[in-house]
């Protein structure tokens, strides 16, 4: 989902920090570097600090004291684990929102949808900044704010694990597929078969990364 945009120094450098990290450019298991960081970002190593600190608040950094910050790793069970709670929110989000829908909330899933696939067919790496965007709009549909709060928590932190797996083609395909049925349940109203297409699409992600963990 689209990350939050601050315009403060020490918001700009949580948002640049987030960037990095969700990117795979600190990849998982690496040490936050501060000096380097700050240096790369123009900023002092205080702004960074705060953004670490907010980092570690949503689980995407570790803090050790003396020994500074490093990405997190995931061991099977903790894949599984973070599975089981975003299945549980986003197959209620999924009924909520085809329950819940206006024609505007369709329209922008099908263009995300649309340019998830332009962008994936001219050659670009999976976007995982559009699959996220899409499950913002599915949220937003679903009117909750509370449930979009704690899934866009839990999906920073399935894009962190996927960001060290390599490119899968037949995957990232049935994902865009699974989006597209999604967004048909929703648009017809049917708040099963919208769960139940979630629980599907979630279950495949999860097996995917189990393979590759």
């Amino acid at each position: 989902m689209t990350l939050p945009v601050h315009h403060s120094l020490a918001g700009q450098a949580v948002d640049a920090l987030r960037e990095l990290v969700l990117t795979g450019e600190i990849p998982p298991g690496a040490r936050v570097n501060e000096v380097e960081i700050a240096a790369r970002l123009g900023i002092s190593r205080g702004p960074l600090r705060e953004a670490i600190r907010q980092l570690a608040s949503e689980n995407l950094l570790v803090l050790v004291a003396h020994r500074g910050a490093h990405v997190p790793t995931a061991t099977r069970e903790d894949v599984r684990a973070l599975f089981e709670l975003r299945t549980a929110l986003e197959c209620a989000a999924a009924e909520l929102a085809a329950s819940r829908r206006t024609d505007a909330d369709v329209t922008r899933l099908r263009e995300v949808c649309a340019e998830s696939r332009r962008t994936y067919q001219a050659g670009e790496r999976f976007p995982y900044r559009l699959d996220l965007a899409f499950h913002q709009a599915l949220l937003g549909a679903a009117r909750s704010p509370h449930i979009a709060e704690q899934v866009r928590l839990v999906q920073q932190r399935v894009v962190l694990l996927r960001s060290g797996l390599k490119d899968d083609p037949p995957h990232q395909h049935a994902s865009l597929d699974d989006h597209d049925a999604l967004v048909d349940a929703v648009a017809a109203g049917d708040p099963y078969r919208a769960s139940l297409t979630m629980r599907k699409h979630l279950a495949r992600v999860c097996a995917q990364m189990l393979a590759e963990n």
